[in-house]
């Protein structure tokens, strides 16, 4: 009688050599360090392109906070000479990533695109687009509408028997605070919308929050606004809560679908 030859267990499934996920790791760092280099290219050539007119630009920015000043004494002050080529240094520097935008937002978008689907991919023109849009339109919802009422507001605070002494670069800052705050609370669709694109949020999950996400919208509001008055909180509170809105909206378009019961 032939005996059977025992049988031998089966080989183990090698696991995933440790080297693939580093090179996978580092594959991604080398991505990410490419998108930060050509974004930083693209705010040199805005700097380039903005530069020689940075007094200009200065001036013209500055004019909400010089129209709120004493009519007897309406100008910006400066306490060393380096100070008014380190303002001017600083608007090339903000005008160069206010003009490289566009370009900045596109070099997001193709560090993210290769873990999205084609769909999803698809996108990618509106993403560009209405984020930007949204950009310069929160800059400007900012200068035009809000900075006119804030900066005669503050100035009340003191009280008439009080004089301002502004500096340059202080004024610079604080209107630049402004405008990039602005601009980024604007981003809120395209935030929100990338956020369910890739799953981590969803339509329901922000409308079921929705009461939450006003009383923050408000605090957060408080907190950008320079001013305590109803009206300048409202200028801001009133535009996030919208864009809220909105962003639920595009949450429900673009969201990922639930996968159907079977």
């Amino acid at each position: 009688m032939t005996e059977t030859a025992p049988k031998l267990p089966a080989p183990e499934t090698p696991p995933e050599p440790e080297g693939e996920v580093k090179a996978s790791f580092f594959e991604h760092l080398t991505e990410l360090r490419k998108r930060l280099i050509q974004s930083l290219l693209g705010v040199l050539v805005g700097m380039c392109l903005v530069g020689y007119w940075s007094e200009d630009i200065y001036r013209y920015v500055m004019r909400p906070v010089l129209a709120a000043l004493p009519k007897g004494d309406a100008s910006l002050k400066y306490t060393n000479f380096i100070e008014p080529f380190m303002v001017y240094l600083k608007v090339a520097l903000y005008g160069g990533l206010f003009v490289a935008a566009p370009w900045v937002l596109f070099q997001i978008w193709q560090f993210i695109a290769p873990g999205l689907y084609k769909r999803e991919k698809k996108v990618v023109i509106p993403f560009l687009a209405f984020g930007t849009l949204l950009f310069y339109s929160g800059a400007a919802f900012c200068y035009f509408l809000v900075m006119p009422y804030a900066f005669p507001a503050l100035r009340d605070i003191a009280g008439p028997d009080m004089t301002p002494i502004i500096k340059m670069e202080e004024a610079l800052s604080l209107v630049l605070a402004m405008l990039l705050g602005f601009g980024v609370v604007f981003e809120v669709p395209v935030i929100i919308a990338f956020l369910s694109m890739i799953g981590l949020v969803s339509a329901d999950f922000l409308a079921k929050y929705r009461r939450h996400a006003i009383v923050v919208n408000v605090l957060l509001a408080a907190i950008i606004t320079p001013t305590g008055d109803p009206f300048n909180l409202a200028l801001m509170a009133v535009p996030m809560i919208v864009f809220y809105e909105v962003g639920i909206i595009l949450a429900r378009i673009l969201g990922k679908k639930k996968p159907a019961a079977a």
